[in-house]
This record gives C-alpha cells, sequence and structure tokens, in this order.
C-alpha cells in the first residue's frame, strides 16, 4: 500500500528535525521542504539537505527564496519604515514565503498533506496555519502540538525521541531556537526565556561592544523610488546588498535588539534579534522620506504602515488589506530618490546628509534664519492658526472660567 505523502517544511533545527521520524512513525512518506531566504552558507544548506535525508525524508527540496523575500517582504517594509509594537522589524515574515512554497509543492506532489514544527505557544503556528488555509484547504499536521498534550518538557522529549532513533542534537540547538534569514536574526530560549542577561554566544551577525571598531565610518546610500540601488557609489541592492550592509554593520553592533511584547495568542514573549542592514535601511530611508515627501505624507503614511506590520506579524499577510496597503505604500513612493549620508559608529548609526532633486525646499526660506515674508503675514498666519482655541479661552474667561 503506498504511503500518504506529506510536505514537511523543515528547517533542520531541533523541532522540524523530531517531525521527521515522527511522520514516518505515523506513516507518512515525508518529503522536507528547505526555503532558502537567507542568511545561510552554501555548507549550510547542504548540511540541511543531508540531516533531512539521514532522519528519513523519502526526498528534500531546497528553494531560494531570497530575492522573493526581498522583492515581497524587505521593500515595503522599507517603503513603511514601521516596526511592529515599535521594537520589532518582523524578521518572520519569511515564513509567508516558506507556507506558500510549502502548498505548491504539495499540488506538485499530488498530496492533501502538509505539516511544520511550530509549538502551540508560539507566533509562527498562526502564521503558517493561517498562510495555508488563505492558500489552499490541505490538511494541516503539527506534530509538536499533538505531543504537548501530553509531555511537560517537550523540548527535552524531542531529544531522547531522536536520540533513540540514532540522531544526535546539537547543543546549540538544544538550547536556543534559531531563525536567520536575510531581514536578520531571532533567538530564543536559554537565558532569554527565563528573562535573563543573554549569554554572549546568542548573538551571530553583530560584534560584542568590546569588539567594535573605535573609529565611526560612514556610508552613502543611493535610493530610487524607495529602494536601496547602490552603496558608496557601487551599483547593489537586493540580495547582495543585504548581505553586503548585514557584514558592515553586523560589525558595529548595529541593529541589536531584545524584543518583549505580546504574543499573537496573548503570552508575553521574548527574543533576541539583530538586523544590521535592516536598520541601516530605515535609517537612512526615513530620513530620506522626511525631506521628499509631503507634511501630509509624513502624517498620514505612517498610520498605514503601522497596519501593515501588525498584519504582516499576526498571520494575515495572505489577507487583502495588507495588499491594498502595499499599494499605497509603493505609490508613495515615486520621488524618493536620493543619496543618504549615514555615519556609523559602535552601536549607532545616524543619517547625516542627504541629497535628492526632489527634496521639499524653498530656496528663498531658511528655516530660523531667513524668510521671504514679513511680520504681517506671519502674525495673521498664527491668529489664524490658533483661532479655535483662543476663541475657546475668551468664552471660558466671560464665564467665569479658565
Amino acid at each position: 500500500m503506498n504511503k500518504e505523502k506529506v510536505v514537511l517544511a523543515f528547517s533542520g533545527g531541533l523541532d522540524t528535525s523530531f517531525c521527521v521520524p515522527y511522520l514516518i512513525d505515523k506513516g507518512f512518506e515525508v518529503h522536507t521542504l528547505f526555503v532558502n531566504t537567507g542568511g545561510v552558507s552554501t555548507q549550510v544548506v547542504d548540511e540541511i539537505e543531508q540531516t533531512a535525508i539521514k532522519l528519513g525524508a523519502e526526498k528534500h527540496w531546497t528553494i531560494d527564496g531570497q530575492q522573493e523575500l526581498w522583492n515581497t517582504i524587505i521593500k515595503p517594509l522599507v517603503w513603511g519604515n514601521a516596526l511592529y509594537q515599535d521594537q520589532y522589524p518582523v524578521l518572520c515574515a519569511d515564513r509567508y514565503l516558506i507556507a506558500k512554497e510549502a502548498v505548491q509543492l504539495c499540488k506538485k506532489l499530488q498530496t492533501n498533506y502538509v505539516a511544520h514544527g511550530c509549538t502551540g505557544m508560539g507566533n509562527d503556528q498562526v502564521r503558517f496555519d493561517l498562510s495555508i488555509k488563505a492558500l489552499s484547504d490541505l490538511t494541516i499536521l503539527s506534530p509538536i502540538r499533538d505531543i504537548q498534550k501530553d509531555i511537560t518538557d517537550v523540548r527535552q522529549y524531542e531529544i531522547d525521541y531522536l536520540a533513540n532513533k540514532g540522531h544526535e542534537v546539537s547543543a546549540t540547538h538544544k538550547k536556543y531556537s534559531i531563525n536567520e534569514n536575510l531581514l536578520g536574526v531571532t533567538v530564543s530560549g536559554g537565558a532569554i526565556d527565563k528573562w535573563l542577561a543573554p549569554e554572549d554566544n546568542t548573538y551571530i551577525l553583530t560584534s560584542l561592544p568590546e569588539k567594535r571598531p573605535s573609529t565611526s565610518t560612514n556610508l552613502k546610500l543611493e535610493f530610487v523610488e524607495g529602494e536601496l540601488k547602490a552603496i558608496n557609489g557601487e551599483a547593489l541592492h537586493g540580495v547582495a546588498a543585504m548581505q553586503q550592509l548585514n557584514t558592515m554593520l553586523g560589525g558595529y553592533g548595529i541593529g541589536r535588539g531584545i524584543y518583549t511584547g505580546d504574543t499573537i495568542i496573548g503570552l508575553k514573549g521574548r527574543i533576541v534579534f539583530e538586523a544590521p542592514a535592516l536598520m541601516g535601511l530605515l535609517a537612512a530611508h526615513k530620513a530620506l522620506e522626511e525631506v521628499v515627501l509631503t507634511q501630509q505624507q509624513n502624517h498620514f503614511k505612517p498610520l498605514l504602515a503601522k497596519k501593515w506590520v501588525e498584519l504582516v506579524y499576526q498571520g494575515f499577510y495572505f489577507d487583502p488589506l495588507t495588499a491594498n496597503i502595499q499599494k499605497f505604500l509603493e505609490s508613495s513612493q515615486k520621488n524618493v530618490t536620493g543619496i543618504v549620508e549615514l555615519k556609523v559608529s559602535a552601536g549607532h548609526v545616524e543619517a547625516v546628509a542627504i541629497d535628492s532633486s526632489y527634496m521639499i525646499i524653498n530656496k528663498d526660506v531658511e528655516y530660523a534664519q531667513k524668510a521671504n515674508w514679513g511680520i504681517e503675514e506671519a502674525t495673521g498666519f498664527i491668529k489664524l492658526f490658533g483661532q479655535s482655541t483662543a476663541t475657546w479661552s475668551s468664552v471660558q474667561k466671560a464665564d467665569g472660567g479658565f
């Protein structure tokens, strides 16, 4: 009798490694899928495939999703300049690409089963499940959630289960849950989950304070319609630009943070994250937007950008509202073209100079220095601008109040 095929979203970490023999024991023919969204070397990609096969996968599939991550997630994230709860740069957003590729592979293999290694306490289960349901009517299998019904120490159970099958788990994966992609790295587990100071070995992309350069450096980032196109005059964008900026800015400790916030399912969550390239891009892009967009655009756009980030964080990437907002963000970038100079020092990045032919600047006026209008116009404007408040005040005084 032919076994039912199942496509397992596979990263090579503890949870997804456990899922392979577990699903085989449940009678499935397991096909593992690794979507490379960046942050891993060719050697690691090969090791992930070897791990899947050793664990018993019938076949392993690898898909390069780095450029798609740039096109569909990183660009609109930069356009919006927003962080989730004003802290976290949604490094989790590559899950949507993984879910989409898993659904497509299920169609190719003509199977109705898709699986992931998410726990019942985390956010990723929501992102995977909602995405799969939005894109298909596949049956979702989640081995980790299954065993949580009966097992208290899930991670230890997984380690023991794999050991009984003859598979060793690395010390790092025993202690931490690590997710790395082109956007950056998130790490949980160990001291992080215990609300203690993270150990030094927690960090991957950013240098420790004592190892950061003592002198500053300057970078010039060139944008065309809101998209990075060159670094220091060299044409560079997309995947290659993110890789270079992660290395350059990571050496200065840029983009390191500890995010504590409200998870989708209502728990308080805590993770370490590193996003050197992204935080540098956001600093430069925001500085350019502030001078080329109108006052009304600068006031209104952050409201929609914040909603876009919320939708992406909470699992609603494939909701039509996300696409609606993304179209607006894209349309706002028509004049976001120019060069921004960043000053980078240990743990700090700042936009110090801007050059753009679209800067909304009146050449006859200089803020706080000179103007081409007189005192009558200035005082007349102030009188009309504050008329409502002044009238309210006079009414209150006449009534014996304020």
